[in-house]
């Protein structure tokens, strides 16, 4: 039995208000809601800050930074770089969080045939040993271009550390990297122009002979047993061939046109973070905030900097025309729905007490401290 814990004078942010108030927790779950700014004896003042509930990551590629914190170097102690990607999350204010792991080695990133085991490895023994300080499952990121991905996802197709899976096809000149300018760029490539081309048309013949067979293999070997994500969705095409899959969810849809049809087939949208914070694509593609205006954002993922989500919610409220509930749901209901976690993304009585204090600052906002049932973990 964990002592009871009472928090107070607070700007509590729920699923539809937010007001002065506090919290209280026990045994790891909210019990009790409260109006007014009053401090009672034992409470702990947040002094006016932000209360929210954790939030919830479906997708950041942080701890392949941690993994591998300069090309060509693999961190040699996994678990070491697994918990200092856990305390980052934590200190991000990510009480729950599906780390993306790429399936999939291109000849410029063979690392991760290795990186795939040594990350699953590591996940399990901090989950058994009790390590975490938030709650970490997998979501592995299906590069259905390269057909090495049948042979290194069987093995974790039916793994319980697995939470969900996405099918991508990252080949140049589609989806995320229409623009070829832009890929050469993100590629940091020191190819010549005839290397590149090269090496461009190595990635189109790879795609068009992989895709159909490798999706439908990755598909059948998930068996449905969670969430499947479609990424980079770029036309009404993708779409209608992600429903036709039973996929329910749209990561990061590259124009209006798809964000479009995937909201009025019934599909949930996941944007990053950056995009929001930055004000736009760091790709050239579609911005998150004119999606968010226009009513087509369900969620955000952090992607490649954990710090983005706290920042984001606010510039949706302030940028987006979204209510602050709104705002935060993004963040942490809405994903959690999307996942199938009844038990929390919310302030509610008898949810988990994962909760969030934050502050806004200059422009941006930041996390002070964070708790994982009850419990502090930033």
């Amino acid at each position: 039995m964990m002592p009871e814990l009472q928090f107070a004078n607070a700007e509590v942010i729920t699923a539809d208000a937010v007001f002065r108030g506090g919290v209280t927790v026990a045994d790891g779950r909210i019990v009790a809601i409260s109006d007014g700014g009053a401090v009672p004896p034992g409470a702990i003042d947040l002094g006016g800050d932000y209360l929210g509930p954790g939030l919830v990551e479906i997708h950041t590629d942080n701890v392949e930074k941690q993994m591998v914190p300069r090309p060509g170097v693999i961190w040699p102690a996994p678990l070491a770089a697994m918990l200092s990607h856990d305390a980052q999350m934590t200190a991000a204010g990510v009480t729950t969080v599906y780390d993306a792991l790429s399936v999939g080695e291109y000849r410029d990133k063979a690392y991760r045939r290795d990186l795939l085991d040594s990350v699953m490895s590591s996940v399990a023994l901090a989950r058994a040993e009790n390590l975490f300080r938030a709650d970490h499952r997998v979501h592995l990121r299906c590069e259905i271009a390269d057909v090495s991905v049948i042979e290194l996802f069987r093995p974790y197709a039916d793994d319980a550390n697995v939470g969900m899976i996405s099918v991508m096809d990252h080949t140049p000149g589609q989806r995320q990297w229409r623009d070829l300018k832009s890929f050469k760029t993100f590629q940091n490539s020191n190819l010549s122009d005839a290397e590149f081309e090269a090496y461009v048309a190595e990635r189109i013949a790879a795609s068009n002979t992989n895709t159909t067979a490798v999706r439908r293999t990755v598909l059948d070997l998930w068996g449905g047993r969670g969430p499947v994500a479609s990424h980079d969705d770029t036309t009404e095409a993708h779409v209608a061939e992600a429903i036709a899959d039973g996929i329910a969810i749209s990561e990061f849809p590259t124009t209006m046109l798809a964000a479009e049809a995937a909201k009025a087939a019934g599909m949930t949208t996941v944007m990053g973070a950056p995009n929001v914070v930055r004000g736009g694509s760091h790709s050239g593609n579609v911005s998150a905030l004119e999606l968010a205006s226009a009513g087509l954002l369900d969620a955000l993922s952090s992607d490649y900097a954990p710090i983005s989500l706290v920042h984001a919610v606010f510039a949706l409220e302030a940028k987006a025309g979204l209510t602050l509930p709104q705002a935060m749901a993004t963040v942490s209901a809405n994903p959690a729905a999307m996942l199938g976690l009844t038990d929390r993304g919310a302030i509610a009585v008898g949810l988990r007490a994962d909760l969030v204090q934050m502050r806004k600052a200059d422009d941006c906002a930041f996390v002070r401290r964070a708790w994982v049932e009850g419990e502090r973990v930033a």
